[in-house]
């Protein structure tokens, strides 16, 4: 059986990938189990000071398992909302992560590339938010992360309507820090990975922390909130696995359309 997730370190960078190509490297529940224990693993290797997150070609990520969830498999009402709960994707982490967005981030897989510290996007990269579409609630960050990066309005266009983002205007909208050639995605990020790894580490896990603390002051309350709206869809029938199996193959048609 192949790796879900394939881990690779060298010269104190650490780049992890979601290895289910054949799905976009959807968040099957067994991935969404592996992700987070890995990078917590990780962020208490000493061998590892900066952690790259990618995935394997043609996607970053489509989001959370569709037809998993669908089928009614995605994992107990109460793993799902511990999910939730949790507030992030891979959970907390001191070290910097940079995401290298090499193809589509949707949904999910949008929220996962959000809580990296910062992200360098493949010029095959785009990005949206199919809450909506799908009919469930986000609940890793979207609704407090994604304002932050483009602004409240660019945010409300995204979720309410969404359509995708290129990589170009990722970058016009603030929402990456650059574009390169696919090709040059993984080079990029290893050279700013080890930019970072010639600093003093502990000088700056503390600054990423005092980020943290500082956004703390607005966004943890935010975050409950969405977390709290989230679980409550759940409760009152929101997100039914019938309903998501229904919309789930005019989403995939349609977001074809859009990134060809």
């Amino acid at each position: 059986m192949e790796d879900i997730l394939l881990i690779e370190v060298s010269r104190r960078v650490a780049t992890v990938t979601l290895n289910r190509p054949t799905v976009r490297n959807a968040l099957n529940t067994a991935l969404r189990r592996a992700l987070p224990t890995a990078m917590e693993r990780l962020d208490r290797d000493e061998s590892v000071d900066v952690i790259i997150l990618t995935g394997a070609d043609p996607a970053f990520c489509a989001g959370v398992d569709l037809k998993e969830l669908g089928a009614g498999s995605g994992g107990s009402e109460g793993e799902v909302r511990q999910l939730i709960e949790g507030g992030n994707p891979f959970g907390p982490v001191t070290k910097p992560v940079v995401g290298a967005v090499n193809g589509v981030a949707v949904t999910g897989g949008f929220e996962l590339a959000l809580n990296c510290d910062f992200l360098i996007a493949s010029e095959r990269a785009s990005f949206a938010d199919t809450h909506a579409r799908v009919g469930i609630q986000p609940g890793w960050g979207l609704t407090v992360l994604l304002p932050q990066a483009v602004g409240l309005r660019r945010a409300r266009e995204m979720s309410t309507t969404g359509n995708f983002v290129d990589a170009r205007t990722a970058l016009e909208w603030g929402l990456v820090n650059r574009v390169v050639a696919h090709d040059d995605l993984l080079p990029t990020c290893g050279a700013l990975a080890a930019d970072i790894v010639s600093n003093d580490q502990a000088g700056v896990r503390r600054i990423l922390r005092t980020y943290a603390e500082a956004a703390a002051l607005t966004t943890v309350p935010a975050q409950r909130l969405e977390a709290e709206v989230s679980v409550e869809w759940l409760r009152s029938g929101g997100g039914r696995p019938e309903e998501v199996e229904r919309r789930r193959q005019a989403i995939i048609e349609r977001g074809r359309t859009q990134v060809g």
